[in-house]
């Protein structure tokens, strides 16, 4: 059998150096600098310096020629990386608010602790206290959705593309699904509704045009097959202009004329109405319900601001038959989730989202207390670090994660613009990969850093993770 790559012994004498320079493992274990980045025991340790030897090997192998210094200090980089998490907290700062790459919404305090408390601690997830008997998974985010929208019943799932599938695979399978041309949408993640239906089994029947779909569409649509009236919200662009689109409503006064189920894939769970905040109005879960849709699907993560879930709400006949489906178990939310979410409910129905749910405590900030926020703290700033150059510039943030696609928010920027020949990549990556890290963008050879994305009680950890990467240079 061939060797893809030389031995040491038959390379060039370049790679052979490249070869002689890597450490051996022994002498890595024993260094001192590499022992003290790692937070690893003993066997877990070594293996982790093998996997990095592999790949220094495999890049020798291809030509490369580092110093064994390169080679020792990527590796206690690897090292380092093994024994830190991952996912730690860091600081938003981009102007996206629901950021899908930064673990979209925030969830607050409350809903942290019961999180929390829920994976610490046994609860009484599928029982009965009272009777000490089996049941009761659902029962008290049911009530507390059926408050806030009128649904009759209520099903969470891991995700809304969970809920999608789910309930098109309960209601739809083998049968057809009627869908507005203008709502066969790809969202984020290559997750296409066309797909998402044919592996529910369901059919696809496309009616009216991209811009324009009326009520008799989908009315002349309808046959023996029909199984679902689908509308599905764009989340993640508009369409402006020459448009006409079916309403919930109109498409429910369709569906009841001829027994046909609508399913409304609502998307950003949203329980406010954003146009309080100077936004265009999106759709909550609650209009949905009111305007007669069976099924109603939506994101927990996203203008909700919750854990990531997804909820599916409304008539509980239907909802109960996509409880019953085998693949409800499946997909179904852990009780973190649960916990979480419940919470984050129970801020609606005490009057205290705005000021509770991080999310629209962003999406509520007056943009004067942004810009004072940031005027104290360049002064901060300009103390620990004088080479920062910060000031405020008046910047346009967006909720982001699907949601009000094109609506964007008045807000105010820290730029910095340090000079000395730092160039702005270079600041953002250090501040991407500093403890914690700070996520902001690039503009105008600056480094914009916008506020109402940042929740004021990080405002200290942010001067401090500016002043830190500021330092490294």
């Amino acid at each position: 059998m061939s060797r893809t790559r030389p031995s040491p012994s038959e390379a060039d004498p370049d790679t052979r150096a490249g070869f002689r320079a890597l450490p051996s493992v022994a002498s890595l274990l024993a260094d001192p600098e590499l022992r003290l980045a790692a937070d690893l025991d003993e066997t877990h340790l070594a293996v982790a310096v093998n996997e990095a030897l592999r790949r220094e090997r495999a890049a020798v192998g291809r030509g490369a020629t580092p110093t064994r210094e390169e080679v020792i200090a990527r590796i206690r980089t690897h090292v380092a990386k093994v024994g830190k998490p991952r996912l730690g907290p860091l600081i938003n700062a981009t102007g996206i608010l629901i950021h899908t790459n930064l673990g979209r919404a925030p969830v607050s305090p409350a809903a942290a602790v019961a999180m929390a408390a829920a994976a610490a601690n046994p609860v009484a997830l599928e029982i009965d206290p009272a009777t000490n008997r089996r049941g009761g998974r659902m029962d008290e985010i049911a009530g507390l959705v059926r408050l806030l929208t009128g649904a009759e019943a209520t099903l969470i799932v891991n995700n809304n593309a969970a809920a999608v599938f789910l309930v098109l695979s309960a209601v739809a399978a083998g049968r057809e699904v009627v869908l507005s041309r203008g709502e066969a949408v790809e969202i984020g993640g290559g997750f296409r509704i066309p797909d998402i239906l044919r592996q529910s089994g369901a059919t696809l029947v496309e009616v009216g045009t991209t811009n324009r779909t009326y009520p008799a569409d989908y009315a002349a649509a309808i046959g023996d097959g029909t199984a679902a009236l689908l509308k599905v919200h764009p989340s993640n662009f508009a369409v402006t202009g020459f448009v006409r689109e079916t309403t919930v409503a109109e498409l429910a006064e369709v569906g009841r004329a001829r027994g046909i189920p609508v399913i409304d894939d609502q998307g950003s769970g949203a329980l406010l109405d954003a146009s309080r905040f100077g936004l265009g109005r999106e759709p909550t879960i609650a209009d949905s319900v009111a305007a007669g849709a069976a099924l109603v699907t939506a994101s927990g993560d996203k203008l909700l601001g919750g854990p990531q879930a997804g909820l599916i709400v409304g008539q509980a006949a239907w909802v109960e038959a996509v409880a019953r489906h085998p693949l409800a178990r499946a997909v179904r939310a852990d009780k973190t989730c649960l916990a979480g979410l419940a919470t984050t409910l129970r801020h609606y129905v005490r009057g205290e989202a705005a000021e509770q749910v991080p999310v629209w405590r962003m999406v509520s900030a007056e943009p004067d207390e942004i810009r004072s926020r940031g005027e104290r703290l360049v002064a901060h700033l300009s103390q620990r670090a004088p080479r920062a150059g910060g000031r405020v510039v008046p910047t346009e943030a967006t909720t982001g994660g699907g949601s009000l696609p094109g609506q964007t928010l008045p807000s105010f920027a820290i730029a910095l613009d340090p000079g000395d020949g730092d160039a702005p990549d270079r600041l953002a990556e250090r501040l991407r990969t500093g403890d914690p890290g700070v996520f902001g963008r690039v503009e105008s050879d600056r480094v914009l850093l916008d506020l109402r994305s940042v929740l004021p009680e990080d405002d200290d950890r942010l001067v401090a993770a500016v002043a830190s990467a500021l330092a490294t240079v």
